[in-house]
C-alpha cells in the first residue's frame, strides 16, 4: 500500500480530493477530474488545507521562515521561500501521518512552491503561472492554482510510474533533492 498525505495552501485541498477520488475508483461528477493513472495500491491518508502561519506551527509542527507579509494570518512568501516552505510542509505531513509520500504546496508572490517527498528524494518545483496573493486578481490566482494542481498530479504520476526518480533526469523545471 502506498500512502499519501497532503498539506496544501494555494491548491486548496484539490490535490487530496483528486488522489482520493482516483484511488477509490469514483466515477462521474464525484470522480477525479485530472488524475487517471494511479496504481491500485494508492490510498490518501489525509489532505490538509493549511494557508496560515499558525497552522504550519501548530498542526505541522514546523517553524518556517518569517513571511514577507501576513494577510489575516495567511502567510505570503516570495517564490524562492515558497519552495523552501513547500518542502518543509511535504516532509512534515509525510512524517506526522506515517505516509510514504507527502505533498506540500504554498504560494504568495510568484509561481509558488510545490514539493513531493518520498522516502528517497523530494521533488521541488513551481506552478507555471505567476500571481500575487496580495492583489485582488482572482482570475490570475485561479490560473496559478490550476497550474499547480495539474503539475503536482503529473509529477506524482511520474513518481509512481515505472521509472520513478529517473523520470526527472531530463526535466529542467524540477529540482530533485536526495535524502
Amino acid at each position: 500500500m502506498i500512502k499519501i498525505a497532503t498539506a496544501e495552501c494555494f491548491t486548496h485541498g484539490i490535490i487530496a480530493r483528486e488522489i482520493h477520488a482516483s484511488s477509490q475508483g469514483y466515477q462521474g461528477d464525484f470522480g477525479p477530474k485530472l488524475l487517471k493513472k494511479l496504481p491500485q495500491d494508492v490510498v490518501l491518508l489525509c489532505g490538509m488545507f493549511i494557508p496560515t502561519l499558525s497552522a504550519l506551527k501548530s498542526v505541522l509542527n514546523i517553524y518556517p521562515p518569517t513571511p514577507n507579509q501576513l494577510i489575516r494570518g495567511i502567510k505570503v512568501y516570495d517564490e524562492k521561500t515558497d519552495q523552501e516552505v513547500a518542502v518543509l510542509m511535504a516532509k512534515a505531513v509525510k512524517n506526522i501521518s506515517g505516509a510514504n509520500i507527502g505533498i506540500g504546496t504554498t504560494a504568495g508572490i510568484g509561481r509558488g512552491g510545490i514539493a513531493i517527498s518520498t522516502e528517497k528524494f523530494t521533488v521541488k518545483t513551481t506552478s507555471d503561472v505567476q500571481a500575487d496573493l496580495c492583489s485582488s486578481n482572482s482570475e490570475q490566482l485561479l490560473k496559478r492554482q490550476k497550474s499547480g494542481v495539474e503539475k503536482t498530479l503529473n509529477i506524482l504520476e511520474e513518481i509512481l510510474g515505472p521509472d520513478g526518480e529517473e523520470t526527472f533526469a531530463y526535466r529542467d523545471d524540477v529540482d530533485v533533492l536526495k535524502h
